[in-house]
């Protein structure tokens, strides 16, 4: 890093031309959390915390200082609803992320363990609701750190972010708005939350760097989401650029270059022309099939998010929506979709398909994807990645399944549409599902509204090394199969993709994680049913020619994924992938693996 200034100019006499030296340029490394390259004017954040005033309250005047925590606390909650309103009109799954992200935070302020805290704090120690807050929050995140769980002691940081929300209320400190920033601006701060990052907009905002953070983290997730490039974990950055400074962010490298000379500036935007060349070159592949050199078609279908994506994804050529997460349907609002609101919903994307077909999976919450409507349904567990999530919320309160079913069953008359079920392990789980389904198939009858006949096919998400291990059983009850290579591999290596500390063990070419791909692959092939692959592989055309040489014919991934993802495809030979693939199966050694696939993707090109 080039640290140096340049002196300060001599004085000149009163009114004589001043001519002000040029600015050193700096260049500072750090973690590139979001491709991509951004050029723009700096806005600074200003950090440090808000100051807590601490003072006793007088006995009779208590009350009125827990009236003030609540006014405080349903401010905050007011707060965090309309952040929601506004994130569900942010591109891609920019607007799923900050929903399970402001769900959380709307959790620990409905009657939780730390508000309790804090309202007893005051009644009992007599303090004001500033410092009760402070004392509380810091006992909750202590101990929260000291557990022996990476996933629980990481949600200490987000309990100390709902703590600044409730003392900038109580003190009247104003958060930073992102607002009346020269187009292109590129925000510099200490520490960006998520929440400051919902507040980015892209058409203003071109990019941002702080000096804390990780690629994990759920401020680089939302990054990503927002095609914003971003560098995070940037020592020293603060103090050595100022609001005005003109800053290149390479999200790529991990580059964050203050000042720039004319010659690095040049050097950047070629590197920004030649991703828009890309990326127009990229788009001409839309009406050519995804096949291989020797003539294997492959189908890419699309992941959505939320339905506003639907346009982009038909526009890139896919050949039909591989995953709707329904999430979307349950996030950003207090109650339940009926099973109206659902329908529409869904037969809308299905004529917006025009004949392309749809996977539809059913409602998958819990753990780390939050939604504020089913807290009540959901309750707390010790270990929310293992708890009562996905399928198993959806057999325990058979009405939430029922009405899901009964929207997608109706919709099923508009379109091809399939069904879904994730986190399965067992067979029993499955044919639980079809009973449903079945009834509810004959209510409608009953009703004479019509619907898909046959039924539409029933299909299984292989995410647990239970189920992949079970894939035998599991299609003679199953019409496909669906592989969610994020889920299989993080529970395959115990690995928390989102805890920093072990982040980098999360490797899908683990020879553990293939083999459970092999496995549920050739089990699908066994039983003559589908097999796709929906998980971030898909989307990687580095796994591309392991994936189809192992058998997979389908692969659906996010829709800014799929022209690459074409284009590996069509320079690939299936014989000699397929043979890539064996000679990679009979490793033993992830490196190895790596190597082998890296050498193979070199050559074939």
């Amino acid at each position: 890093m080039k640290s140096e200034r340049p002196e300060k100019p001599a004085r000149h006499p009163r009114g004589a031309h001043r001519k002000q030296a040029p600015k050193a340029e700096l260049r500072f490394e750090g973690l590139g959390v979001s491709p991509g390259i951004a050029i723009g004017p700096a806005h600074v954040v200003e950090g440090g915390s808000v100051h807590v005033p601490e003072y006793n309250i007088e006995p009779g005047k208590v009350e009125a200082e827990r009236a003030r925590f609540a006014a405080a606390v349903a401010k905050a909650q007011k707060q965090l609803g309309k952040l929601k309103a506004k994130s569900a009109n942010l591109p891609g799954a920019a607007a799923e992320e900050v929903g399970f992200l402001l769900d959380a935070h709307l959790q620990m302020l409905t009657g939780s363990r730390v508000v309790r805290g804090v309202d007893r704090r005051i009644a009992e120690e007599a303090i004001n609701a500033e410092a009760a807050v402070q004392a509380e929050i810091s006992k909750v995140a202590q101990d929260f750190a000291a557990l022996d769980d990476p996933y629980l002691s990481a949600r200490g940081e987000d309990i100390r972010v709902v703590g600044n929300r409730l003392i900038r209320n109580l003190t009247l400190t104003p958060y930073t708005a992102f607002k009346r920033l020269p187009p292109g601006s590129i925000i510099i701060g200490e520490d960006l939350t998520p929440a400051d990052t919902a507040l980015m907009d892209p058409r203003i905002v071109s990019g941002f760097a702080a000096m804390l953070g990780g690629a994990e983290g759920h401020t680089a997730i939302m990054a990503r989401s927002l095609g914003l490039p971003a560098v995070l974990g940037v020592a020293e950055l603060l103090g050595k650029v100022r609001t005005g400074d003109v800053v290149v962010v390479d999200g790529d490298e991990g580059h964050v270059i203050v000042n720039p000379t004319a010659r690095t500036l040049e050097f950047y935007r070629g590197r920004r022309l030649e991703d828009e060349r890309e990326q127009r070159q990229l788009s001409r592949l839309r009406r050519l099939p995804a096949i291989t050199r020797d003539g294997t078609e492959v189908t890419l279908q699309a992941n959505l998010e939320l339905p506003r994506e639907l346009e982009f994804a038909v526009e890139t050529g896919a050949a039909g929506v591989g995953l709707l997460r329904t999430e979307f349907l349950y996030m950003n609002r207090e109650d339940l979709p009926d099973e109206n609101e659902q329908y529409e919903a869904l037969a809308s994307l299905i004529e917006g398909l025009g004949g392309r077909p749809i996977t539809v999976r059913t409602l998958d919450v819990g753990a780390d994807k939050l939604a504020y409507s089913l807290v009540t349904h959901l309750g707390a567990g010790a270990n929310p990645a293992l708890g009562l999530r996905a399928i198993r919320l959806s057999l325990k309160e058979r009405p939430l399944l029922e009405t899901q079913l009964s929207a997608m069953l109706r919709a099923s008359a508009h379109g091809p549409l399939r069904i879904l079920l994730p986190m399965i392990s067992s067979t029993v789980e499955v044919r639980q599902v079809r009973d449903v389904l079945a009834r509810v198939a004959k209510r409608l009858k009953r009703r004479r509204i019509k619907i898909a006949d046959p039924l539409p096919p029933v299909g299984v998400m292989i995410e647990v090394p239970g189920a992949a291990l079970a894939a035998d059983a599991l299609a003679q009850v199953a019409d496909f199969f669906a592989l969610g290579t994020n889920d299989l591999t993080m529970y395959t290596l115990a690995i928390d993709r989102g805890e920093e500390q072990v982040a980098h063990l999360y490797n899908p070419l683990h020879p553990a994680v293939l083999r459970l791909i092999q496995f549920t692959t050739e089990a699908a092939l066994r039983a003559r049913i589908p097999v796709s692959v929906c998980g971030e592989i898909a989307g990687d055309p580095r796994f591309a020619a392991l994936l189809l040489g192992l058998g997979i014919r389908e692969l659906s991934m996010a829709a800014t994924a799929l022209p690459r993802v074409k284009q590996r495809i069509r320079e690939l030979d299936l014989l000699a992938a397929t043979r890539c693939a064996r000679t990679i199966m009979d490793q033993s050694d992830s490196g190895r693996i790596a190597t082998l696939l890296d050498d193979f993707n070199t050559l074939a090109r």
